[in-house]
């Protein structure tokens, strides 16, 4: 499969980017910033939220499936985070549509549901059907991006996955990681999945890894063959106890959650 991965210069997208190649797909890349030196095939420098330059790649390449990870990967003002994650997917979207590109794939994040409590979750477990609770602007933006993909599944029958990630880290660092950590090996069974999955049409799941005290359901994406294999508790032997365990633990979206990150929806000038 050829599939466009923006973001690729990024955390993930450097991991995903080899993972997916290895596995015998055709990567192309995009992001903002030139490819990283020592990576290899197609490159476009482009900025996401700029929509002739999106339709260019599409106009110069076949491609099968996209998988979007582009978009500022913390909190910032409303109208950054509705460019940033929205406009993006919107560009992309609209460029699949007139190219006949029918399989999209997105990293959205546990934060679009992130202000949910934990106490009381039925056997201890977040599912995909949860309404919207975004914990922050960066979470809302998350929560629109993937409102635009269910239009598009709707409206022009794409299959659509959102990945709500996790911890996504070489090894869990934290008490929370134990429970939110997505690794490297397991991000790319879980976007391989997401392209490959029959008919998905518009479909969510958790991108965490098979983890002993998991917070959310794995079950949706095992419904579309993503088969976790890591467990963050191998680690447990490193892990040091902090004092913002207690907080972090209160909601799904951790730290996000939390009231360091509040802040007005709009910069004013004084």
């Amino acid at each position: 499969m050829k599939v466009l991965v923006t973001g690729a210069a990024g955390s993930i997208g450097r991991v995903l980017t080899v993972g997916l190649a290895d596995r015998g797909h055709v990567v192309v890349g995009l992001d903002r910033v030139p490819q990283p030196d020592g990576e290899e095939g197609a490159w476009y420098t482009v900025d996401a939220t700029d929509p002739d330059a999106v339709a260019e790649v599409f106009e110069e390449e076949t491609l099968e499936a996209v998988v979007h990870l582009a978009g500022h990967p913390g909190e910032a003002s409303l109208p950054d985070s509705l460019a940033s994650h929205v406009v993006t997917t919107g560009a992309l979207l609209d460029a699949m549509v007139e190219h006949d590109v029918r399989r999209f794939v997105y990293a959205s994040s546990n934060h679009a549901v992130g202000r949910t409590p934990r106490a009381g979750l039925a056997d201890g477990l977040l599912g995909v059907d949860a309404r919207p609770r975004p914990d922050t602007f960066y979470g809302v933006g998350k929560v629109a991006a993937e409102a635009l993909m269910s239009l598009y599944a709707d409206r022009h029958g794409l299959d659509a996955v959102a990945c709500r990630i996790g911890s996504f880290l070489e090894r869990p660092e934290t008490v929370r990681n134990l429970s939110t950590w997505l690794s490297h090996d397991d991000c790319v069974r879980m976007v391989e999945a997401a392209l490959t999955a029959t008919a998905p049409g518009f479909a969510v799941l958790y991108g965490v890894s098979r983890n002993t005290r998991a917070w959310w359901d794995l079950e949706p994406g095992r419904a579309l063959g993503y088969e976790p294999q890591d467990d963050a508790e191998d680690f447990l032997g490193s892990i040091v106890a902090g004092d913002d365990d207690q907080a972090e633990a209160a909601h799904v979206g951790g730290p996000y959650a939390t009231a360091q990150l509040e802040r007005p929806a709009l910069d004013r000038s004084s």
